[in-house]
């Protein structure tokens, strides 16, 4: 579980996960209720809510777990409609499609990228270029996003 917290803390963010509904299946991280757990086998193959995995040590969330985290995270950036394409695009954020910035701003921080509906998009690293002066600046660089998966089938 220690992942999961540790990973919601990058974004100011903490998650309360009950440890007895979190199973840990070769550094997948699944959210099964009691019920659910009751029932699955040991070698089941996907149950409950995907939260995630670690590869080579490092934290792979799914966006299962990105939706839980926006509820409860600081650092978000909110987009207008061309932005948020763009970012899903696989493109990088500039400071111009940015509408609303909440908590960090410290380049090298971490913020979940959100639509003007709320919906969080994916997330991405602070690089800088938030102060008016930077509009054609770089400000926050396409970690993840949710086009992701269509671009790798495609």
């Amino acid at each position: 579980m220690k992942p999961l917290t540790a990973f919601a803390s990058k974004f100011g963010a903490q998650i309360a996960l009950n440890p007895e509904f979190i199973v840990e299946k070769a550094q997948r991280y699944y959210l099964l209720n009691p019920q659910l757990r009751k029932v699955a086998r040991a070698d089941f193959y996907y149950a409950g809510l995907y939260l995630g995995k670690v590869k080579n040590g490092v934290f792979f969330p799914s966006f299962n777990f990105l939706n839980m985290l926006a509820v409860v995270a600081a650092n978000k950036v909110v987009l207008d409609l061309k932005a948020a394409w763009l970012f899903i695009c696989g493109r990088d954020l500039f400071r111009r499609g940015i509408l609303k910035v909440q908590g960090s701003q410290r380049k090298g921080d971490f913020a979940l990228v959100m639509n003007e509906f709320g919906e969080c998009l994916g997330f991405g690293m602070i690089v800088g270029g938030f102060e008016a002066a930077g509009n054609n600046e770089v400000a926050v660089q396409n970690v993840l996003d949710v086009g992701d998966f269509l671009r790798r089938e495609g």
